[in-house]
């Protein structure tokens, strides 16, 4: 570079940090200016010799995300250096986290070190599915921290995203889809919705750079008939709003590219046929205590003049979204009969519509309102905790959490909760409180018992009835749709069966000593080879349910002491050793390897079908055809729309399971003598029993004789030669046998 060039861009960079503290939507005092002049020092010293793809000086790129931070999320000093010392710790060897300590303090050397980790994950070679998603899961931990470390990741992938031009194309769409599939929803959870909106916008850019380019000029193209229409919409409520004496503004929005662009798909219609292209806004002046009163009054002005629709009234203004954001959405028939969305806002709710996060904290203050969003990043946080969850899991549940509509439902003392759409009522008790959900037994729904799979719907008053003795089990999981919920459910059932585990391991070391054989490392290892299983947990869980029996443990035995074949065998096979950190992996493993139908999971004759294939584990139905019985297809099945729309009737669930896992329901028939408390003793046997659930129960007496059904759900044929054993030793039973 020649000098006067250097010049140049020296005078840009300055220019670039007095804009920054220009914009600051926060009032900065001179102790915050010193702490930003330092953070930017140092930040110019770390990137003195670094250039960015473009050809830029790097210190444009902490500059440009700092001023994202101050400008439009509105946060603090403590932010912005936080943002100007981003790539520091990463990108130089001269500082460290503790250099960072020592000169900004603990709260910004803490955000630095949770934005740095982001960074070296995302930086890791291979990028599959899996390792996406367990480094989206180790950001998200970062959240536990601080939520401003996960802010500022969103500014720094806004200018990433607004520079991204001399990139390579293949990486263009790797990071665009990135952000669409995890950063554009996030911004939106946390109230950040212009910047949500951009993110969106970016993203189709470079997903769909030919669809991004149609739209974004079309959009030009009718600009000057949209201003046409919001004046001609404007000048016919302006005289009513004016005789109110009310001080405003009206704004016209267009809709985002990406939304219009997800309207013309979801509806299947041209640009041209979105009738709602623009919302129309009318942002208000008002004190707190008045602006409810004042938006309902707005609302009687706008539908005087024109006709609303009532299927599309939004009140978020009693009831604010749990992002936070609050405002009066109505649709109307506007000039030359279109639909046209209306919001109406105060200019507080606007400027957390605007800024969210960092709005939200500085109305906190004037309010003991409680506050949804931190509600939300509390939950987050609980859904975090559990490290074993499967990383991909998680971010699929995440997703839903961050984009699903929310319902809202009363607590039996009327308290208000958001959930999203779609929650059940176990999943209401999970987000009251964990402990409440881990001991559901029922619950009621304006005041009648539902299952606990029942899908609440708005305005629904849920009452949840525990019992102390009621433990999580895993069909639980078919009736919770929230990452909360399921997390818990897993973790229980997780703790469940490390316990029938333990059992299982003495119960293991008990017959193997009657076998000759002594279990250490290397008889497990045989045990899990011989077996087919891939842990030592699933070995001790198995054999604890009683899935792996004596007589499977004698063939073990049998197979093991002719040495002579055992070696052949091998050498043929070439049986590797398991690895020791995978054998002792806490976690039992399902080997998908049956099918089963209906409700009652039953075990029917069936089909693959052709047309999909599917495989062990997919997500299917069953499909009862004229001449060649049940045919299973995957749920994602080209024919799989056209078959449940037109033959609903003739469809049944179906779903894998592992067989060695799988419960049955068994019949068991008791006759005897009829005497005071014997149905009490009878459940109290069955109850205790820890692996198994009584269904249904049925008694009649004659005479002083009885007669009972008892319908129970099992692992395996053991337990049920146990539980018959023990319900004879009962005084009265005379006869106990299985149907």
């Amino acid at each position: 570079m020649t000098e006067v060039e250097t010049e140049h861009e020296n005078a840009a960079i300055a220019k670039a940090y007095k804009e920054l503290l220009k914009v600051s939507y926060r009032t900065l005092s001179v102790e915050d200016k010193k702490l930003i002049r330092s953070a930017f020092d140092v930040s110019l010293d770390a990137h003195k010799n670094q250039r960015r793809k473009s050809g830029e000086a790097y210190i444009f790129h902490p500059l440009a995300v700092a001023r994202i931070v101050a400008k439009e999320i509105g946060l603090d000093a403590t932010s912005i250096a936080a943002a100007l010392l981003h790539d520091v710790v990463e990108d130089s060897k001269d500082y460290s986290i503790g250099d960072i300590d020592r000169l900004f303090g603990k709260t910004v050397a803490k955000i630095v070190d949770g934005l740095t980790k982001i960074s070296s994950l995302s930086k890791e070679q291979d990028m599959h599915a899996s390792l996406q998603a367990e480094n989206f899961r180790k950001m998200l931990l970062t959240l536990n921290d601080d939520v401003r470390v996960i802010i500022i990741k969103i500014a720094d992938r806004l200018h990433n995203m607004q520079t991204m031009d001399a990139m390579r194309a293949d990486k263009q769409v790797k990071i665009a889809s990135e952000t669409l599939y995890i950063y554009a929803p996030l911004a939106h959870r946390i109230g950040l919705y212009n910047i949500k909106t951009e993110l969106e916008d970016l993203g189709l850019k470079y997903t769909e750079p030919e669809v991004y380019n149609d739209i974004h000029y079309k959009i030009k193209e009718s600009k000057e008939e949209q201003d046409v229409y919001i004046k001609a919409f404007s000048q016919v409520i302006q005289t009513s709003l004016d005789k109110e004496k009310l001080n405003y503004t009206i704004k016209g929005r267009p809709k985002s590219i990406f939304s219009i662009r997800r309207k013309m798909l979801k509806q299947g219609v041209s640009f041209d046929e979105v009738y709602d292209k623009f919302a129309i806004r009318i942002i208000y002046k008002s004190d707190f205590d008045n602006e409810k009163f004042l938006a309902w009054k707005i609302y009687s002005i706008v539908t005087d003049h024109f006709r609303p629709n009532p299927v599309r009234l939004r009140d978020w203004i009693s009831s604010p979204k749990s992002t936070g954001y609050e405002a009066l959405h109505i649709t109307v028939m506007g000039p030359k009969g279109k639909w046209v969305e209306v919001q109406i806002r105060s200019e507080r709710m606007n400027e957390i519509a605007e800024k969210g996060y960092a709005a939200h904290y500085k109305y906190k203050q004037d309010s003991e309102k409680e506050d949804n969003l931190e509600n939300w990043i509390n939950k987050l946080q609980e859904a975090l905790e559990n490290p074993d969850i499967n990383a991909v899991d998680f971010v699929e549940q995440f997703k839903l959490n961050l984009y699903s509509k929310e319902i809202y439902v009363f607590t039996p003392k009327g308290e208000l909760k958001s959930l999203p759409k779609g929650a059940t009522a176990m999943d209401f008790a999970f987000n009251i409180h964990s402990e409440v959900g881990m001991k559901t037994r029922g619950a009621k729904v304006n005041g009648k018992l539902v299952p606990l799979s029942h899908e609440l719907q708005s305005g629904d008053q849920v009452d949840i009835l525990t019992s102390e003795s009621v433990k999580p089990n895993a069909n639980w999981l078919d009736y919770a749709t929230t990452a909360r919920a399921r997390s818990k459910i897993k973790s229980a059932l997780k703790e469940d069966k490390k316990k029938i585990g333990e059992e299982g391991k003495e119960i293991l070391r008990r017959k193997l000593k009657q076998l000759k054989i002594t279990l250490n490392e290397a008889s497990i290892n045989e045990l899990v080879n011989y077996f087919k299983l891939k842990t030592s947990l699933d070995l001790f869980y198995r054999v604890g349910i009683g899935t792996i029996d004596n007589k499977k443990l004698k063939d073990f035995a049998a197979s093991r002491s002719n040495v002579l074949m055992s070696f052949i065998k091998n050498r043929i096979t070439r049986k590797a050793n398991i690895k020791k950190e995978d054998l002792e992996k806490e976690e039992v493993t399902a080997n998908y390897d049956s099918l089963v139908f209906g409700k009652e999971e039953e075990k029917l004759d069936y089909k693959l079908a052709n047309c999909c294939n599917p495989i062990p584990g997919d997500e299917a139905f069953a499909f009862l055809t004229v001449s060649e019985g049940l045919k299973v297809h995957k749920k994602n099945c080209p024919n799989a729309v056209s078959l449940q729309s037109n033959y609903a009737y003739r469809i049944m669930s179906a779903k894998w399971v592992d067989s060695s896992q799988q419960e049955f329901l068994v019949q068991i028939n008791i006759s005897g003598i009829d005497h005071l408390g014997l149905v009490n003793d009878i459940t109290k046997e069955i109850s205790s029993n820890m692996h198994v659930n009584m269904k249904s129960l049925s008694f009649e007496s004659d005479g002083g004789l009885f007669k009972g059904k008892i319908k129970v759900i099992v692992k395996n044929n053991t337990l049920v030669k146990k539980l018959l054993e023990k319900l004879k030793k009962i005084n009265g039973i005379d006869k106990v046998t299985r149907a």
